[in-house]
């Protein structure tokens, strides 16, 4: 047992020593270099998921903010009919808003109006379409997280749509537009940050129809606040073939308990009951094998 005893205080002697040496020498320890880990977010944790608390962007605290809704025409979700006995309706935007380019101007003019001579102008989502950047952050349903030190994905529940982003690393130097576009990430302590290029201009930038061009560029900043009660992600919009100045929005998620990600396939949904809008959902005509 003595000799057991001279052994380990050696080794734990060579250990101080060690120690030492490194930490006069400037050379950062492994528990060092992991300390700034510990601020890293987990979205994830405890088999969370986050539900939107709104299908709207809230304005930012100062500066140029989203479309909103004209106040002559409220915009009533069927959650708010129910709790208030008011027929529901859908969006019909507010035009003044200086940070839209004529040309966007028009175009949800003509929304307005199909709006409002009574056409239905359902969400993409709600024909099972890619709703893009930003407004994949937009969907009701609920929104998980994947973090890896390489890759974070943003899981959407609807049709189980599926946001890449590839960490701490540049974009690449040559893109084709996409529905999602190229998404690169960091960590900014407490905050994730993902920025995204390389869009293409079939989506839209909101639930209003506001449109965009392929130099549509967004950086989004997920943190919780409330003390993990709420999770909340800062927009940055920059597209100066569609806005007169770079704007921000705000939404909020809170979070769920109700376990693993479930399924919820939304392709095979593809009758098209309304006919609100030209472009058919895909389907095939013949079969694939």
């Amino acid at each position: 047992m003595d000799r057991e005893r001279k052994m380990r205080n050696a080794a734990t002697g060579r250990i101080s020593k060690f120690i030492a040496v490194m930490f006069c020498a400037g050379i950062a320890l492994p528990s060092t270099a992991a300390a700034p880990l510990a601020a890293v977010p987990d979205f994830f944790s405890n088999d969370v998921s986050w539900e939107a608390v709104g299908s709207e962007f809230m304005p930012p605290p100062s500066g140029p903010g989203p479309v909103a809704s004209d106040k002559a025409h409220p915009y009533i979700s069927n959650q708010a009919a129910r709790a208030t006995s008011l027929p529901a309706s859908f969006r019909v935007s507010d035009l003044n808003n200086p940070i839209l380019k004529p040309w966007v101007v028009d175009a949800l003019r003509r929304t307005n109006e199909a709006v409002l001579a009574g056409k239905a102008m359902f969400t993409r989502e709600a024909r099972c379409w890619t709703p893009g950047v930003p407004s994949f952050v937009l969907d009701p349903g609920q929104l998980f997280f994947i973090q890896t030190p390489k890759e974070v994905w943003l899981i959407a529940h609807d049709d189980h749509r599926v946001r890449r982003v590839y960490m701490n690393r540049q974009h690449s130097a040559r893109l084709t537009p996409s529905w999602y576009g190229e998404s690169v990430g960091h960590y900014e302590g407490d905050t994730l940050v993902i920025d995204t290029i390389g869009l293409n201009d079939k989506t839209f930038v909101d639930y209003y129809r506001t449109p965009h061009t392929t130099e549509l560029h967004v950086v989004e900043r997920f943190h919780l606040i409330d003390g993990g009660k709420m999770l909340e992600v800062n927009v940055t919009i920059d597209d100066p073939g569609a806005f007169t100045t770079r704007w921000s929005a705000v939404q909020r998620f809170q979070p769920v308990h109700d376990g693993p990600l479930p399924e919820k396939a939304c392709a095979e949904n593809n009758q098209n009951y309304f006919d609100y809008d030209v472009e058919p959902i895909p389907q095939t005509t013949k079969p694939d094998f």
